[in-house]
C-alpha cells in the first residue's frame, strides 16, 4: 500500500489496486466461527442475463454498507453472492439470438438447446459479477452459488418431492395466466395490472325458438367464440323464465344453456353474463358447478385457433375487429361503451395476457401461508419500514395457488415422470428409467419449475440444505435480506413460508426494503424516456465510493430516491476534500515518525471539542445504522468530516503546528487519531478511498476492512469544553456572517470588543478570534460603550466593531447608491416587460415565470441595500 498520497484523487488508479487487494488478503471470506457471533446476507440473485442498473447499484452498497459496518463490528460475516437462472430472460435471450442466425428452438431439440443455454452462462452470466466487483462488494465470492448448479438443483427436487408426498403440490386443471410472447404460463404475482381504456361491447344472443334475446357486455368480443352459457342470478324475476332455455351462439351457432349462478350481480350491466370457462377464472368456477364443457379457443401466441372456425389463425386483436364488424352486420350488436378497466400485462415482456384454462402444476397455498403470515404478525420477521406489514399481509391473507410449471426448456425441469403405455404418474428426486408397473419407459415432465421456486429456497439451499452442514447450522437464519418493495410478492413472501416448510425456521430476521431510484424529477428510470444511467459509466468517470455515496445520502428505508448529476458532483466534491485533508494531515506529519494513533495526555479546549464531537457522532451513526436509517448514519459522518474536521479543527491546528515540540506533536496526534477513526466510520460508505488513506496513516493491522469499528466513550466525553467552544465558534461565525453582508474582505482587520460572562472562554480563544474573525485586537469584559460600532449577538456574548475600521462610510454610500439605481432599473425593465400584454400574451409559460423569478429577486436586492443604506445613515 502506498505511504504517500498523490496530489490529486484518482479513483482510476486506486480502485482495482485495492480490491486486489483485498481478494488476496481473503478478507471477505467467512467460516464457521464458535468465537464469533454470525452476520449473515444473502445477496438477492440478479439474473444471468442482467447488467448492472442503477438499482442493482443501489441494492449492492446497501448490502455492502452492512455487510462491512458488521465486519468491523467483530462479527464472522458471511454475504454470500449469486446468479439466477432467470428461465424466462435467458430462454428469451437466446431464442432472440438463435433467430438471428434463423434456427428455431424447436429445430435443435431440447438436450442441443441447453447445450446453447449452458453456454451463454458461461459467457455472459459472469458479467455481473465482474460489475459488482467494481462497486467494490465485499461478498465471499468462493462461496457464490447459481440456482442451476448441483448445490441449489439437489435442494429443488427434494421440495418438490416432499410437497407433492405431502400433498400441497398438484396437477390440475385451472385458469391460469399465459404470456403469448414468452409462450408460458406465468404466477398471479408475475401480472402487472394497469388502468387501461377499453370498451365494453353490448351484444345480442338469441333465444331458440323464440324472437327473444338476451344481451350480454364484455370487454373481449374475441372469447365469445369459447363461451359454453348465459349465466343469470337465480332470484332476478327478469329472466327466471329463462333458465334452462337454449340460446344460439353468435356467428358460431352452437347452442349453449342459460344457467342460474349466485355468482351473477343483479345490479350490474343487464344481469346477464357471458360464461367462457376456458378464459375467465370466475367463468371457469361457474363452468365446474354446472359442469360445462371448457373450450380453448387461443393457439399459445394468442391467434385463434381451430376452435374458432372461420376465425382461426387471427391475432387476438385482429380477430376481436372482425368479430365486432361481424356482429354489427348480422345486426347483433347493440352498442359499444367506453369502459376503463385493469388489464393484466406479463412482468417480463409487458405484453397483455390471457387467462385460459390449463392443466399445470401447484402449490397448495392456504396451509402454507398460515405460519408465514404469523411470523411476521408475532416480530419474528420484522420489516422495515414497518409500514410494509399491511401488504404483506394483505397479499397472503388472499394468496391463490401458485402455479410452478412453465412452458420452458431452461430451467429446473419438473421431476415427475409418466408411463405412456399405463398412465402411471411417479414423482422423484431420482431420475426414474422404467415403470414399475408394467415396465415400459418413463417420460419426464416437459414443463420446467417457475424461477422464483428456486429463489425461494435461496437462504438455505446456498449453505447445503437438504445435508446437515456446519454452515446451514451456524449461519441461518440469516440475519438481513436487502431487497426492493417491488418483489415483496415474487420472492420475500415465498423465501419466508418455504424455509418454514422446510427447515423449521424463519430465513432472516429483518427485511430491510429500499424504494427505486428515480430521475432528478421523480420519474422512474426507462429507455423510452433516456433517464436511464450507468452505473459503470459513472464509476468509470467519478469512481464508485462517488456513486455510493450519491446513491445512500438521503435514503430512507421503503422510499424512493432521486439521482441527479449534481448529487454525484457534489459527492466526488466530498471525495476530493477528504483526499486534501489527509494530505494536509500527512505533509504535517513528515519527519515526525514518532507520532502514533492515539490521543495524547494534554488536550487543549479545541481538542476536547473535536473529540467530543467525534464521540457523539459515533454513538449517533452507529443507532442510525441499526435502525437502518443509512442515509442519517453517512450524513452526519460526512457533515463531521467537511464542517467540524475540515473546515474548522485542522485551521485550529495551524497556529499550533507552526512551533515545535509537544503542543505541535500533541495536535498532530488529535489530527490523525480522529481522522483516522473518522475514516473507519466512513469505511463501510467510501470503501476505497478510506482504505487507501488509511494505510498512508499510523495503523496497527492489515486493513481498514478488518479493523475495529470506533465505540462511544464515555471517556472522550468533553460536554462542558465542547460548550464552552461552541460558544466561541457561534461568536466567530456571527462576525463573519456580518462582515460578509457588508462584503468585508477577510484581510481587513478590526477591533473586537466582547461583552459576555464567559470570559475565560474567550480569553483562552483569542488566537482564534484573531485569525478566523479577522481580528486585531481583541478586548474582553462586562460593557463597552463604542460609538458607531456595528453590533453582533451570538449565544453568550455581544460583539462590537468599530464601524470605521471595516468601511469607509461615504465611499460605501456611494457605492450602496450606484448599487440602488442599477437594481432599480433592472426592475423597472422587467414590471414594464411583464406588464407588456403582447408579450404575455406570446411567450412560453416558462419564460413568463422566469422573468417573474428575476423580478421577485431583484426586488429583494433593492430591499437589502436599502436596508444597508438606512444603517449607515443613522
Amino acid at each position: 500500500m502506498e505511504k504517500q498520497l498523490e496530489k490529486t484523487y484518482n479513483p482510476k488508479k486506486v480502485e482495482d489496486r485495492i480490491y486486489d487487494f483485498w481478494m488476496k488478503g481473503n478478507y471477505f471470506h467467512a467460516e464457521v466461527n464458535p468465537e464469533k457471533k454470525p452476520f449473515t446476507i444473502m445477496m438477492p440473485p440478479p439474473n444471468i442475463t442482467a447488467q448492472l442498473h442503477i438499482g442493482h447499484a443501489l441494492d449492492c452498497t446497501l448490502q455492502d454498507i452492512l455487510a462491512r459496518f458488521k465486519r468491523m463490528k467483530g462479527y464472522e460475516t458471511l454475504w454470500l453472492p449469486g446468479t439466477d437462472h432467470a428461465a424466462i430472460a435467458t430462454e428469451a435471450k437466446i431464442v432472440e439470438a438463435m433467430a438471428k442466425e434463423g434456427i428455431k428452438k424447436e429445430d435443435l431439440g431440447r438436450e442441443k438447446f441447453l447445450e446453447r443455454a449452458w453456454k451463454w452462462n458461461e459467457t455472459y452470466g459472469g458479467r455481473i459479477v465482474d460489475q459488482q466487483k467494481k462497486m467494490g462488494s465485499s461478498c465471499d465470492w468462493e462461496r457464490a452459488r447459481f440456482t442451476m448448479d448441483d448445490v441449489c438443483s439437489k435442494a429443488v427436487k427434494r421440495v418438490f418431492v416432499n410437497l407433492y408426498q405431502k400433498g400441497l403440490i398438484y396437477k390440475g386443471e385451472r385458469i391460469i395466466n399465459w404470456c403469448p410472447y414468452c409462450k408460458t404460463s406465468i404466477s398471479d404475482a408475475e401480472v402487472e395490472y394497469e388502468e387501461q381504456k377499453g370498451y365494453f361491447w353490448h351484444i345480442k344472443y338469441p333465444v331458440k325458438g323464440s324472437d327473444e334475446f338476451v344481451e350480454i357486455a364484455t370487454t373481449r368480443p374475441e372469447t365469445l367464440l369459447g363461451d359454453t352459457a348465459v349465466a343469470v342470478n337465480p332470484d332476478d324475476e327478469r329472466y327466471k323464465h329463462l333458465v334452462g332455455k337454449t340460446l344460439i351462439l353468435p356467428l358460431v351457432g352452437r347452442e349453449i344453456p342459460v344457467v342460474a349462478d349466485s355468482y351473477v350481480d343483479i345490479e350490474f350491466g343487464t344481469g346477464c353474463v357471458k360464461i367462457t370457462p376456458a378464459h375467465d377464472p370466475n367463468d371457469f368456477e361457474v363452468g365446474k358447478r354446472h359442469d360445462l364443457p371448457v373450450i380453448n379457443v387461443f393457439n399459445d401466441d394468442a391467434t385463434i385457433n381451430e376452435k374458432g372456425g372461420r376465425y382461426e389463425g387471427l391475432d387476438r386483436y385482429e380477430a376481436r375487429k372482425q368479430i365486432v364488424s361481424d356482429l354489427e352486420k348480422e345486426g347483433l350488436l347493440v352498442n359499444i361503451k367506453e369502459h376503463v378497466h385493469n388489464v393484466g400485462s406479463c412482468y417480463r415482456c409487458h405484453n397483455t395476457v390471457e387467462p385460459w384454462a390449463s392443466r399445470q402444476w401447484f402449490v397448495k397455498m392456504e396451509e402454507l401461508a398460515k405460519p408465514a403470515i404469523d411470523a411476521v404478525r408475532n416480530e419474528d420477521i420484522r420489516f422495515i419500514p414497518k409500514r410494509m406489514d399491511k401488504i404483506y399481509y394483505n397479499w397472503m391473507e388472499n394468496i391463490k395457488d401458485w402455479c410452478i410449471s412453465r412452458q420452458l426448456w431452461w430451467g429446473h425441469r419438473i421431476p415427475a415422470y409418466y408411463c405412456p403405455q399405463c398412465g402411471e404418474m411417479v414423482v422423484s428426486e431420482n431420475e426414474v428409467s422404467s415403470c414399475h408397473k408394467c415396465g415400459c419407459s418413463m417420460v419426464q415432465d416437459e414443463d420446467t419449475l417457475d424461477t422464483w421456486f428456486s429463489s425461494a429456497l435461496w437462504t438455505f439451499s446456498t449453505l447445503g440444505w437438504p445435508d446437515s452442514t456446519r454452515e446451514l447450522e451456524y449461519f441461518h437464519p440469516t440475519d438481513v435480506l436487502v431487497t426492493g418493495y417491488d418483489i415483496l410478492f415474487f420472492w420475500v413472501a415465498r423465501m419466508i413460508f418455504s424455509s418454514l416448510e422446510h427447515t423449521g425456521e424463519i430465513p432472516f430476521k429483518t427485511v430491510f426494503y429500499h424504494g427505486l431510484v428515480r430521475d432528478s424529477q421523480g420519474r422512474k428510470m426507462s429507455k423510452s424516456l433516456g433517464n436511464g444511467v450507468d452505473p459503470m459509466e459513472i464509476i468509470d468517470q467519478y469512481g464508485a465510493d462517488t456513486l455510493r455515496l450519491a446513491l445512500v445520502m438521503g435514503a430512507t428505508p421503503g422510499n424512493d430516491m432521486r439521482y441527479s448529476d449534481e448529487k454525484i458532483i457534489s459527492c466526488r466534491n466530498f471525495a476530493n476534500k477528504l483526499w486534501n485533508a489527509a494530505r494536509y494531515v500527512l505533509m504535517n506529519l513528515e519527519g515526525h515518525d514518532n507520532i502514533k494513533n492515539e490521543l495524547p495526555e494534554k488536550l487543549t479546549t479545541e481538542d476536547k471539542w473535536i473529540i467530543s464531537k467525534y464521540n457523539n457522532v459515533v454513538k449517533e451513526m452507529s443507532d442510525n445504522m441499526d435502525k437502518f436509517e443509512l442515509g442519517m448514519a453517512v450524513q452526519k459522518v460526512y457533515d463531521f468530516i467537511w464542517d467540524v474536521y475540515c473546515d474548522w479543527y485542522i485551521e485550529l491546528t495551524k497556529p499550533r503546528l507552526n512551533k515545535e515540540g509537544e503542543e505541535a506533536d500533541n495536535a498532530r496526534r488529535v489530527l490523525v487519531y480522529i481522522l483516522s477513526n473518522t475514516l473507519k466510520l466512513l469505511h463501510p460508505f467510501m470503501p476505497f478511498i478510506t482504505e487507501e488513506i488509511w494505510q498512508t496513516l499510523p495503523h496497527e493491522g492489515e486493513s481498514i476492512m478488518i479493523s475495529e469499528f470506533p465505540k462511544y466513550s464515555q471517556k472522550l466525553c468533553y460536554a462542558k469544553e465542547e460548550e464552552e467552544f461552541e460558544r466561541v465558534m457561534m461568536a466567530i461565525k456571527a462576525v463573519r456572517a456580518v462582515r460578509n453582508e457588508m462584503n468585508v474582505p477577510p484581510s481587513k482587520k478590526a477591533s473586537l470588543y466582547i461583552e459576555t460572562s464567559h470570559k475565560k472562554d474567550f480569553e483562552n480563544s483569542v488566537s482564534f478570534l484573531e485569525k478566523l474573525a479577522s481580528a486585531d485586537e481583541v478586548h474582553i469584559g462586562d460593557r463597552y460603550e463604542i460609538e458607531g460600532a456595528v453590533q453582533v449577538v451570538s449565544e453568550g456574548a455581544k460583539i462590537l466593531i468599530p464601524m470605521s475600521q471595516l468601511i469607509d462610510r461615504e465611499k460605501e454610500l456611494s457605492r450602496l447608491e450606484k448599487e440602488r439605481k442599477a437594481s432599480q432599473k433592472d426592475i423597472d425593465f422587467l414590471f414594464g416587460k411583464l406588464s407588456n400584454e403582447g408579450f404575455v400574451a406570446k411567450a412560453p409559460q416558462k419564460v413568463i415565470e422566469m422573468e417573474r423569478e428575476k423580478l421577485a429577486k431583484a426586488e429583494e436586492k433593492l430591499s437589502k441595500i436599502i436596508e444597508s443604506i438606512k444603517a449607515l445613515e443613522d
